[in-house]
């Protein structure tokens, strides 16, 4: 491609709207341009990044036995309903009527249609499995789109669908996609880990995500300095400590302490002058409309993603002031164990405490000396809290460490959340209806693309790993008017398109700093330099965009060099 016939607005400035790194590149580069918010249109050279990372997604989906198909943007309301998704996905799914008054969305994600699509077409077990994806447009209604393409409200996801006869065949499709994952992101040279992971509104019952490790990174993970280890903080567990023996002799007697205006964990251990590990915190949640109790260590803090998992209810928060009130017989800020109306679960940060301080259940009263047991019973110990830094592996026990990334894939165990609800079932081997069990895989192209850049790039530019950059050379020749230096330009410019290497020729008459500047800026892997010393001697300048690592060659070297070197790195 030559670079003056080229749609490529490049920018100096940083735009003032854009807060991380591939998000100001990706417009100054001319990647991108912002059409409202969330919505973003893909310039040539952008697009070009996304239709090879799509390639590279397909041919691994391929590999790994997955068939591509397409499916509507728009869907009726009539599949979320039934899947029960339709109250309860919230406002990101955009609903609208069409001219029939037949209530539509645009689609988020496409688990009611693929499912719609398989119950009507697969009635045997010799038809499955079944593995089909597609690349396609989704649209989410962020409330607060940011990041530029990385939470925008329409974007570009693969996504795919597994169906099999039971689960094993199930954990076997969800292996073969794990894998192709791993693929994917070691071919584009990503640094990425993939974490168990929550599986938040798609539902299933257990799921990973693959995180680009990026300090700009949404997603906080905890991983293990031994062991293969990783989680998402929503995810990541804590070990049950052993049950120690109970010594009913070491309790004391209750205590109950008039304690005026003293509702924060803080005013409790100054006023009682104990410290946040001697209070239990005792949070009344609504778990779809009814009281649950959670008791928590002082000093812990409630993982409510744990919480909902463990309930396996469909919406939770922090009870109104009714139902405190109810269940406690107390205002906000007093609430204990003892004597409470509804079901209490305790972490495990509370096992083996004994002779604890906690809310009397009465305004401006504490209670100390409270035992587990004796004072009152527990449904369970569930390990319900937030990890710590000081927290240790749950597999084998060695120290974890923190890091943040960017959630690039997600894959998921569905089992039959869908399938059930939507009646999409298969005749066995003995004439029996089963239920068809499910997968779903789905990968973030344009998330992607912006991930590769957070990880790739210096204070001149983008520095783009081979797979996945818009051109593998640019070549430039430092004065296009100079008939020589444009003529051995185009000799090697036609001779490198020849050999398969795909080249930016920058044939602008601009002075060379722009040239440089901008071959920077866009990333371009190398750069074949043209200049009237070097082509005096028969000789070009190769420079590695990454590196800074310059060679010299002839002509001819330089173009054989050029082809080992993006072979190499492909």
């Amino acid at each position: 491609m030559r670079y003056s016939e080229m749609f490529l607005p490049t920018a100096r400035e940083v735009p003032s709207d854009a807060d991380v790194v591939s998000h100001q590149l990706m417009l100054r580069a001319g990647l991108i341009r912002k059409l409202t918010s969330g919505v973003y249109s893909y310039l040539p050279l952008g697009y070009r990044v996304i239709r090879k990372f799509e390639q590279i997604v397909r041919e691994e989906m391929n590999r790994a036995g997955a068939q591509e198909l397409f499916m509507p943007t728009v869907q009726p309301a009539e599949l979320w309903q039934e899947s029960g998704r339709w109250t309860h996905y919230g406002k990101e799914l955009l609903r609208f009527r069409d001219r029939h008054d037949r209530e539509c969305c645009l689609g988020p994600t496409h688990e009611e249609v693929i499912t719609d699509l398989v119950r009507n077409e697969v009635k045997s077990y010799r038809q499955l499995p079944v593995n089909l994806y597609q690349i396609q447009t989704k649209f989410r209604d962020e409330i607060r789109p940011r990041f530029g393409v990385m939470r925008c409200r329409e974007f570009g996801m693969k996504d795919a669908y597994s169906f099999d006869v039971d689960e094993e065949g199930a954990e076997l499709s969800y292996r073969k996609m794990f894998e192709a994952y791993n693929r994917i992101f070691t071919r584009c040279g990503l640094k990425f880990r993939p974490v168990e992971a929550d599986s938040g509104s798609i539902g299933g019952s257990f799921s990973h995500e693959f995180l680009v490790t990026a300090d700009s990174g949404e997603d906080a993970m905890v991983y293990c300095t031994k062991c293969e280890y990783a989680a998402n903080l929503e995810k990541a567990e804590v070990s049950r400590p052993e049950q120690q023996p109970v010594d009913e002799k070491d309790f004391l007697p209750l205590e109950e302490v008039y304690t005026p205006d003293v509702r924060t964990i803080e005013e409790v251990c100054a006023f009682l002058k104990v410290t946040p590990q001697d209070v239990v915190k005792t949070l009344i949640f609504s778990a779809d409309g009814k009281a649950v109790a959670i008791l928590i260590r002082g000093d812990e803090e409630v993982n409510e993603i744990k919480v909902k998992n463990y309930l396996g209810c469909d919406e939770l928060e922090l009870a109104m002031d009714d139902m405190i009130r109810e269940v406690t017989n107390s205002p906000r800020g007093f609430a204990g164990a003892i004597g409470i109306k509804c079901r209490i679960l305790a972490d495990f940060s509370l096992m083996n405490m004994k002779n604890v301080v906690m809310g009397a259940n009465k305004e401006d009263h504490h209670v100390k000396n409270v035992n587990f047991g004796l004072d009152f019973k527990v449904s369970d110990f569930v390990d319900l809290r937030a990890v710590k830094a000081d927290d240790v592996c749950p597999r084998c026990l060695s120290a974890i460490q923190f890091a943040r990334g960017i959630e690039v894939g997600h894959v998921f165990k569905l089992g039959t959340k869908y399938s059930k609800a939507m009646e999409a079932r298969y005749l066995d081997r003995n004439g029996q209806e089963q239920i068809i069990v499910m997968g779903c895989y789905g990968i973030g192209i344009g998330r992607t693309v912006a991930a590769c850049i957070e990880q790739n790039y210096d204070d001149k530019g983008i520095t783009w790993p081979m797979p996945l950059a818009p051109y593998q050379v640019i070549l430039t020749p430092v004065n296009w008017k100079d008939e020589a230096l444009s003529r051995t330009a185009e000799e090697l410019y036609r001779k490198l398109l020849d050999r398969g290497v795909e080249v930016l020729l920058d044939d602008r008459d601009e002075r060379a700093g722009v040239k440089f500047m901008d071959a920077d800026l866009i990333g371009i892997p190398l750069r074949l330099t043209i200049g009237p010393k070097r082509l005096a001697e028969g000789k070009v300048e190769i420079k590695f965009r990454r590196s800074g690592e310059v060679h010299i060659f002839t002509l001819k070297e330089a173009e054989d060099f050029v082809v080992n070197a993006v072979k190499a790195e492909m």
